[in-house]
């Protein structure tokens, strides 16, 4: 007879009444799985800038404090009257945290799909995976090679499939070569990776000198620091080469994403014989896909007359491309696992390290590079 725990602790996210964010670790009930469920032993979760938008309510964390005890901490901070407006539907909600992760089917339903996973090691993309159980669909999951750890299978849904998403669009809007920016974060180096493998030519944009030496090193062709002061001359440059019209923007907010698109109409302007008085016709499109700068976003003048801002999200492309293309993609992650799509991070935190206030302080920097993993036995 299979053993359930009757609770397990969940990481948890409240915006209460008085207008203040309660971060929290709670006892949640353990579902038994249904017939096509299955119970996933949670091994180890990607902190993913979703993640801490979700946990955080985008708040600052500078005033925040530590509460609680070593056994159960909480952190808690006031919420300004712009942004709980913007959060008002969560007043009063307790909500968990962590799109995906890696674990342990330790119990499973009925039916022959849910058996079949029972003792395997599966990377889930279901939700709420900041926990030390979680109870989901099997259709949620995918069974992990024997040699592939938890470490290792727990990020290989969201940064792996938007990298390819991303080149897949490509394809599919008529574009032939790519620009993206936070170029050494995770996503940016699988996505370098990906182009260095598929030849496909890529411009690479950082906010540091060593950043850029990092991807230099993985072999990226076209790297540019928007910190130089050369930036736009270096960016036209690169652009002109590569004769990328495609953007994916993880800033967000600020100039950068017209930055790149004025960068593109200079580019394609070049050579040009006749004045054009809007600028180039060169159908660009940059689409922003993160948030790190939350501030608005800026486009210029000069941007030509054919351009296009927009955002982007991973779910609707899956759905939009059908099963077949989300089936390979997927046997490429599986395939890939270890090399093209492999994570790194910067440090391994437990759940209740996670609510200890200097590293939530360190992890809600989201800065490049430093990516935290959540390993609820840690």
């Amino acid at each position: 007879m299979v053993y359930l725990p009757a609770t397990g602790l969940q990481l948890r996210s409240t915006i209460t009444e008085e207008a203040r964010l309660v971060l929290s670790l709670e006892d949640t009930p353990v579902e038994a799985p249904g017939p096509d469920q299955i119970l996933v032993r949670v091994e180890a979760a990607p902190m993913n800038p979703t993640d801490i938008a979700s946990l955080t309510a985008l708040a600052s964390m500078s005033e925040a404090v530590q509460g609680g005890t070593p056994a159960r901490p909480t952190i808690s901070t006031d919420l300004p009257k712009g942004l709980l407006r913007a959060m008002r539907r969560r007043i009063g909600q307790s909500l968990p945290a962590g799109s995906e992760g890696a674990g342990t089917v330790i119990a499973a339903g009925a039916s022959p799909a849910a058996q079949a996973l029972l003792g395997r090691r599966v990377a889930c993309l279901c939700g709420e995976m900041f926990a030390e159980y979680r109870t989901l669909d099997v259709s949620m999951c995918m069974a992990l090679p024997d040699d592939i750890s938890a470490h290792d299978g727990a990020a290989c849904f969201l940064n792996p499939l938007t990298s390819l998403s991303f080149v897949e669009t490509m394809r599919r809007e008529g574009h032939s070569a790519l620009v993206q920016t936070a170029a050494a974060s995770n996503l940016g180096r699988m996505l370098n990776r990906i182009c260095l493998a598929d030849g496909i030519p890529l411009v690479n944009i950082v906010r540091k000198p060593e950043q850029a030496d990092i991807l230099r090193r993985l072999g990226a062709m076209q790297v540019v620091d928007s910190t130089s002061p050369d930036f736009m001359r270096d960016l036209i440059d690169a652009i002109a080469k590569t004769g990328a019209t495609l953007g994916f923007d993880a800033v967000g907010g600020g100039p950068l994403a017209g930055q790149v698109l004025t960068a593109m109409s200079v580019a394609a302007d070049r050579g040009a014989n006749d004045y054009a008085r809007y600028g180039s016709d060169q159908r660009t499109q940059v689409y922003v896909y993160g948030r790190l700068d939350l501030s608005p976003t800026m486009v210029p003048a000069g941007v030509g007359f054919a351009w296009n801002l927009g955002g982007y999200l991973l779910m609707p492309f899956l759905e939009e491309v059908g099963p077949k293309v989300r089936g390979q993609m997927q046997d490429r992650v599986l395939a890939e696992l270890t090399t093209t799509f492999a994570s790194h991070y910067a440090r391994t935190i437990s759940l209740r390290e996670a609510l200890d206030l200097d590293i939530l302080r360190a992890y809600t920097a989201l800065a490049t590079g430093e990516k935290y993993l959540v390993t609820p036995d840690h």
